[in-house]
């Protein structure tokens, strides 16, 4: 790294506009309470099937309020327990970071359809996509060319051809939350019906599994990410001075 820059003086920097720094601020905090949340459902599960094998909560359930309501109101009919009591302890934890985790989401909707309202044009890019995108990008106009955010974003096969064998693997390197965006996209894309799905399906009858063909998509996706991306940046080049990322 230090000769590179020696060698390359004017290598452009990774650098936050303070509008897209809060983003990825809040997308990083909405992470946290999600995963905050995911453990205490879990610990509530453990603790239902331990008081009553059949007060199975509905799969996924555990972040909608009737669903809460329904628990609560069981754990109200059975008799005092310690395991009961910290039962409706996390359900109310559990209440509170939903209203905080969707509080979250509706400010980083108005955000996003502030800075990046193209990206929400392209079919599987919701809010938390296009916001996963602009906090983790981090000035787009720094990728002289989409081959090389691609590699960024770790969405460029890697060559491993050998002899007559001619492949590509997975790149393991970039910046995986970066990753994570356009992999929701493709997968999203693959299941509708579209140009993405069209082009996975081609890439399968000639011959790819169904990770090559993911790839691919992932691959082609990040072009159009990252033309998505450029125009957005330069209308927001006035904001005030960057925050250069550690």
């Amino acid at each position: 790294m230090a000769r590179a820059a020696v060698r390359e003086p004017d290598l452009p920097r990774a650098e936050h506009s303070h509008r897209s720094r809060e983003v990825k601020l809040l997308v990083d905090h909405r992470d946290d309470l999600v995963n905050t949340r995911t453990r205490s459902q879990n610990r509530l599960r453990w603790h239902l099937h331990e008081l009553d094998p059949e007060l199975d909560p509905v799969a996924r359930g555990l972040d909608r309020g009737s669903e809460l309501e329904r628990v609560r109101a069981r754990l109200g009919e059975l008799p005092p327990s310690t395991v009961a009591r910290i039962a409706a302890e996390l359900v109310a934890d559990i209440a509170a970071l939903t209203v905080r985790i969707n509080a979250l989401e509706k400010e980083l909707t108005g955000l996003v359809r502030a800075q990046a309202p193209q990206l929400l044009t392209l079919p599987g890019c919701g809010v938390l996509t296009a916001a996963k995108l602009v906090g983790e990008t981090a000035n787009p106009t720094r990728f002289a060319r989409e081959a090389r955010f691609a590699m960024h974003a770790g969405v460029a096969p890697i060559p491993a051809s050998s002899g007559r064998t001619n492949r590509h693997r997975l790149a393991r390197g970039g910046n995986r939350q970066l990753n994570t965006a356009p992999h929701r996209i493709a997968v999203t894309q693959i299941r509708l019906p579209g140009p993405g799905r069209v082009y996975y399906q081609r890439r399968r009858a000639h011959g790819d599994t169904t990770m090559q063909a993911l790839r691919a998509l992932k691959r082609r996706l990040a072009r159009v990410v990252f033309n998505l991306l450029r125009p957005t940046d330069t209308t927001t080049s006035t904001c005030p001075p960057a925050v250069a990322l550690t």
